[in-house]
């Protein structure tokens, strides 16, 4: 999909993130206090990213994961704006910008903690897993 089409598929903030490597201001996102079951999708290609079973409070003010739904569906990026090292993460097919990994989650879970902005982001709840094509992801709620 061209950056023309995008612009009009995505909203202004949805389009700043995934496509401007922009980060929405902490705390404003739909999924940050969100902790229904299901995954969380790429908003511009679809692809499943996370699983509701791996999200967690940080109180960062952002989604946090503990992990990706699978490994392969995200790659990382070294990213040193705003005088910073960090690591960028970004899914793989359409390569979004999601946010951040960062090693001060959970120890008893890896460590890892995947912050992610809500924008970059679409949710689909167990209940519409099927129906929605991801059907692959129904078992890992039953």
């Amino acid at each position: 999909m061209d950056k023309k089409e995008l612009k009009k598929k995505l909203t202004p903030i949805q389009y700043e993130v995934t496509q401007k490597n922009g980060t929405e201001r902490p705390g404003t996102g739909e999924y940050d206090l969100f902790f229904e079951e299901g995954i969380y999708v790429d908003i511009v290609s679809g692809e499943p990213l996370f699983s509701s079973k791996d999200k967690y409070d940080a109180g960062c003010g952002w989604p946090s994961f503990t992990r990706p739904i699978q490994k392969r569906v995200i790659k990382e990026k070294r990213d040193r704006s705003f005088f910073m090292e960090r690591t960028e993460v970004r899914s793989r097919e359409a390569d979004s910008h999601l946010g951040h990994v960062f090693t001060d989650g959970p120890s008893e879970e890896g460590g890892l903690r995947y912050c992610i902005n809500s924008a970059a982001l679409r949710f689909v709840p167990k209940e519409k897993l099927a129906e929605e094509g991801y059907e692959a992801y129904v078992a890992e709620f039953e």
